[in-house]
């Protein structure tokens, strides 16, 4: 079986084919046949794939949206030989926003395509270029080949009332549709299934805290296969400090910000999305490794933010061992948590109250694993 996925960014489409062998439910059932990205949508475009292990293309492409990227993903993958885009199988889209329609993975048709225009208010900048995509691959593929959306907020669709309920006043949350949604769901559920796997120990008996650390950043509580508490909300700019987000803070700051510099609440959100977070506070980069590195040659700012990042993940960590009553094991992802030792001892540094001691030469080897 041949599957393509497809994951939009807001400016970008990243694109994977796997064969799939077996049943599916082991990682060695996974060959990856081709991945790649194409990035600057609408701006100038470049397109970067790698078919198997021999070829590497690396070139401009003009695209203007999304859909037209999903056409040039299909083409290259037809050219490289692989597969003809008609003897696809499936073709899988993961989409940021499900809102409270969607709930697990959802095969898509045209009613589908409505319920999901109707909640992109929720998250425009992914939603709308997901449902342009998909669109494009449908229209593209014809209607033989299944189509499955995979939405990033549906592992949290667990979540208790109390943990995503705002203490707003109640109308304003019922007619708006605001609560936690939490994001992240895909990462965070694979991070419960393979650390169980490799436990040895049946999912829903265990509790764990995931850590997605990357670019952007969340954590989550999971209990017995499903998540009670996660730390993005509402939107993805909740909870921890991010590489350009600001993470958690006080709401009136926005408004503060709006008269005081003399903007409109929307430039605001932007600067806490885009201009915050690692690069807001080291004033030079979001990136975790550059700053590491400029922290050892002395920059404070740097340095600064790389605590603060880790001090954020070590609360949440707190707050989630107490919302558990314990846990059996923390898991990190993502391209900070799989690739950075030094932050990862950083952060469980001060938790020896719980029993968590770092191995520091198996931490060490972890890299990218």
């Amino acid at each position: 079986m041949k599957i393509l996925i497809i994951n939009c960014g807001s400016s970008s489409l990243k694109f994977r084919l796997f064969h799939i062998t077996g049943d599916g439910m082991q990682p060695t059932d996974f060959e990856s046949l081709a991945d790649g990205v194409i990035d600057r949508i609408g701006v100038h475009g470049n397109l970067i794939c790698i078919i198997g292990k021999d070829h590497t293309y690396n070139e401009p492409v003009v695209v203007k949206d999304h859909g037209e990227a999903a056409l040039e993903a299909l083409k290259l993958i037809d050219s490289s030989g692989l597969v003809k885009p008609e003897k696809l199988d499936a073709v899988g889209h993961r989409v940021v926003h499900g809102g409270n329609t969607f709930s697990e993975p959802t095969l898509i048709n045209d009613s589908v395509i409505e319920k999901l225009e109707d909640v992109s208010q929720l998250a425009p900048l992914h939603n709308l270029p997901a449902i342009d995509t998909i669109k494009t691959i449908r229209k593209s593929l014809g209607p033989d080949i299944p189509t499955v959306a995979v939405f990033d907020t549906a592992f949290h669709s667990s979540l208790p009332e109390k943990a995503y309920t705002y203490a707003i006043p109640w109308h304003l949350a019922i007619k708006h549709k605001i609560r936690r949604y939490g994001f992240h769901g895909t990462a965070h559920q694979y991070m419960a299934e393979r650390c169980a796997a490799l436990l040895g120990k049946p999912l829903h008996g265990i509790k764990l805290i995931t850590l997605q650390l990357g670019n952007g950043c969340s954590a989550t509580a999971v209990t017995e296969g499903h998540s009670v508490d996660t730390s993005m909300g509402f939107t993805p700019l909740e909870g921890l400090i991010m590489g350009t987000r600001c993470g958690n803070i006080d709401p009136s700051l926005i408004g503060f910000l709006a008269r005081y510099e003399n903007v409109d609440v929307g430039e605001v959100e932007q600067w806490l999305n885009t201009q915050s977070g690692l690069l807001g506070i080291s004033g030079g980069s979001g990136d975790m490794q550059m700053l590491l590195e400029a922290e050892r040659v002395g920059d404070s700012r740097a340095s600064l933010a790389v605590d603060m990042f880790c001090y954020s993940v070590r609360k949440y960590i707190g707050a989630y061992l107490a919302a558990l009553n314990g846990a059996d094991a923390i898991v990190f992802g993502g391209g900070i948590g799989e690739n950075s030792p030094d932050v990862r001892a950083r952060i469980c540094s001060g938790l020896e109250w719980f029993g968590i001691v770092i191995d520091h030469d198996r931490n060490k080897a972890a890299i990218g694993t």
